[in-house]
């Protein structure tokens, strides 16, 4: 099985077991090795007290891009550190998208980044995720099976 293939299975067995990401209306837009992209639509409960979405959410899209985006070689993998920069505010109505890219990668530790943008291209907010391998597969056999021995 190719990589490409791994990292797709990888995703559809988290995305079935996914209640938050999916509760707030996420959609995955692609995954590939060490990339993903979702996008989740701004409702009125999810805005604040100034009237823009509150960081949380924007947090957690960016958090659930980084977990799609660091499981992608069948190895369940967990975020060890984040960080996140607002730059701009998201608004009701406002369709996020957040495109995570593997930077570094050795062993058991990774480094992503995510930016999450507006509809129109506009960055509201840049996410830096550190992540751990542990133990396990995500799809038991999957990589084992495909002749790759164990993924990262």
């Amino acid at each position: 099985m190719d990589a490409l293939a791994i990292a797709k299975a990888s995703a559809d067995k988290m995305w079935s077991e996914d209640e938050a990401s999916r509760a707030l209306g996420m959609e995955i837009v692609s995954v590939a090795p060490g990339k993903a992209t979702m996008t989740m639509l701004v409702t009125d409960k999810m805005v604040n007290g100034h009237k823009i979405c509150h960081g949380g959410y924007i947090f957690l899209l960016a958090d659930s891009t980084f977990a799609f985006a660091c499981n992608t070689y069948n190895q369940i993998t967990v975020a060890q550190q984040c960080a996140v920069t607002f730059i701009r505010p998201g608004k009701l109505g406002d369709k996020l998208r957040a495109d995570a890219m593997e930077v570094s990668k050795s062993g058991r530790s990774g480094i992503y980044d995510i930016t999450v943008t507006r509809q129109d291209g506009t960055v509201i907010a840049e996410f830096r995720g550190h992540s751990r391998a542990i133990e396990g597969e995500i799809v038991p056999g999957l990589t084992n099976a495909s002749g790759d021995g164990n993924a990262r």
